[in-house]
């Protein structure tokens, strides 16, 4: 991903329209307004060059990056918080939902260009909504490849086939997420999708997300995931309190039993970023060990439906 962005003023413009190459409003002197569609199309030319030869600046930025080292080029903590800083100084008539959609496909570009880039979706429904989902945020060129069963789309990120795997949202039916709890080398859940709601008429409304072999990093405005094993006459009242009295805010909770077994495994869904070391994890007497982290994503953004 693009670590780097071409400005990173976030105050808004004192003007909007289009600038000439001193910066000084180019409303003024060009005479686009009075020089009918001929002049319109010509700025509109002219606007178009000037984003093209930024995008190839912003592309040579990113040779840089990729070039200086650094770990993992898909940072989507960081790509959350490019884009609600975008949308925290947009202004005019191009809806919000059209900008978030031109700088997915933008993330998407680059984040290729730093290497091999590629997904596994677990995609069993009708309609396909997760691959959907997929092409949505990952851009609809990135190779991809579909699966029936979430055991499939995890061993190729696992087996460094996939970069990252797009999994039906954790609950009790999808419980992918408990071969989470022992997996070795590690997986985290690192993003949510979709990213933009309320989902405009005709949209995938399916949820998911996103695992990766790399750890998540944080966006600013995140929720976690905790992994635990408890005995499986545990309460979800005394999870709650001793997930409360230990500082964690818990937002959702998965309890899954299987029949027969002592153990009942547990997801948590945390408010905030949390990390392996974070020592409220050892405050959870109900716990029979230590509480997994199993990833964490950037909040989705909310805004109109077009």
């Amino acid at each position: 991903m693009m670590s780097s962005s071409a400005s990173t003023n976030n105050s808004t413009p004192a003007a909007f329209g289009p600038t000439d190459a001193g910066g000084e409003d180019s409303t003024s002197n060009d005479g686009w307004r009075s020089g009918g569609l001929p002049a319109l199309r010509a700025e509109l030319d002219r606007i178009d060059n000037t984003v093209h030869d930024l995008l190839m600046q912003r592309a040579e930025i990113v040779e840089y990056v990729a070039r200086s080292g650094k770990p993992a080029a898909f940072r989507p903590g960081r790509e959350a918080s490019i884009i609600r800083r975008l949308l925290g100084r947009h202004r005019g008539a191009l809806p919000p939902v059209a900008l978030v959609r031109i700088w997915r496909e933008l993330l998407a570009g680059t984040t290729t260009m730093q290497g091999g880039f590629s997904l596994s979706v677990c995609d069993p429904d009708h309609g396909a909504p997760l691959t959907q989902l997929a092409r949505e945020h990952f851009g609809a060129l990135t190779p991809l490849r579909s699966y029936g069963s979430a055991g499939q789309a995890l061993a190729d990120v696992s087996q460094g086939v996939a970069s990252v795997a797009v999994l039906p949202y954790p609950s009790d039916i999808d419980n992918w997420w408990v071969a989470l709890l022992h997996h070795e080398p590690r997986l985290h859940i690192i993003g949510r999708l979709p990213f933009w709601k309320p989902r405009p008429d005709g949209a995938p409304t399916a949820q998911a997300v996103v695992v990766a072999s790399t750890p998540p990093d944080a966006s600013g405005e995140d929720q976690s995931f905790l992994g635990m094993e408890c005995d499986s006459d545990v309460s979800r009242a005394r999870l709650s309190s001793e997930l409360s009295g230990a500082g964690l805010k818990p937002e959702t909770m998965v309890l899954v039993r299987q029949q027969g077994s002592p153990v009942a495994n547990v997801l948590v869904e945390i408010e905030g970023h949390l990390s392996d070391d974070d020592a409220r994890l050892g405050r959870l007497g109900v716990v029979l060990r230590r509480p997994v982290v199993l990833g964490s994503y950037a909040v989705p953004v909310a805004g109109p439906a077009r």
